[in-house]
């Protein structure tokens, strides 16, 4: 991790962290935590009203459930062109603008070319926020004990967030295989058509399995950050409205 920050701040400076930031990373920030509350929330209260399901087995099906959403409505070309920012290949003295590579590549590879590794992203996303609500909520469970009507404290509801966040991080290979698919590197080995198969055959070959787990620390500050907006922050604001 220490050598990926000191090549990006040679690169970039400052302003290497912050490739893909507009519009891409604006548009993906400002829609994926609406999509995810909304919908995970609906299906959340659908399996419990109705049919009687389990906190624990609801929070997996809609954490799930809401990650599809996100990663089919905006997640998909959000992360393929945060993707191509980082990883293209920039001339010296050169600069083009993300919205004409977003144009080019609309324009020779259609809808499906800027949605590029979708796949992978949809994949993530549900085995993302399935753990991340699932494990949350089995952390409350055990916190509870004995007695599963009794009210959990706010330290307690906070420390189940974090606990789901960091176990989450288990799909870390998916992650990799996203933005291996979607990586505008140039690679004369690097198979032309991906799909997650294939990716995974490439890293594996040029990596070994520890290829499937680099940058596993900063995204399990990412994922208990993300978790605790999402778990415990929802929580608090649906306790709010439903008062």
């Amino acid at each position: 991790m220490v050598t990926a920050i000191k090549k990006t701040w040679h690169r970039g400076g400052i302003s290497g962290f912050y490739q893909g930031l507009v519009p891409w990373a604006w548009i993906e920030a400002s829609t994926k935590g609406a999509i995810l509350f909304f919908v995970a929330s609906e299906i959340d209260h659908f399996l419990k009203s109705k049919l009687s399901v389990s906190p624990s087995l609801s929070g997996i099906l809609s954490g799930m459930g809401g990650g599809v959403a996100q990663a089919y409505t905006t997640m998909g070309f959000c992360t393929f062109m945060k993707t191509v920012e980082v990883t293209r290949h920039k001339q010296v003295g050169e600069h083009i603008s993300t919205l004409r590579i977003a144009f080019d590549v609309l324009k020779k590879e259609g809808i499906v070319g800027i949605n590029r590794g979708v796949s992978a992203v949809a994949l993530r996303q549900m085995t993302n926020w399935g753990s991340r609500f699932g494990i949350s909520r089995i952390t409350e469970s055990l916190i509870r004990g004995n007695d599963p009507s009794r009210k959990l404290a706010i330290h307690e509801k906070l420390a189940s967030s974090v606990v789901g966040g960091a176990l989450g991080c288990w799909n870390q290979p998916i992650e990799v295989i996203r933005v291996e698919m979607q990586s505008q590197a140039k690679s004369p080995d690097r198979p032309a058509n991906l799909n997650i198969w294939t990716t995974a055959k490439y890293i594996y070959e040029k990596q070994g399995w520890r290829g499937f787990y680099r940058g596993v620390t900063p995204r399990i500050g990412l994922s208990v950050y993300l978790t605790v907006c999402m778990v415990f922050g929802g929580d608090q604001i649906k306790e709010k409205f439903s008062k």
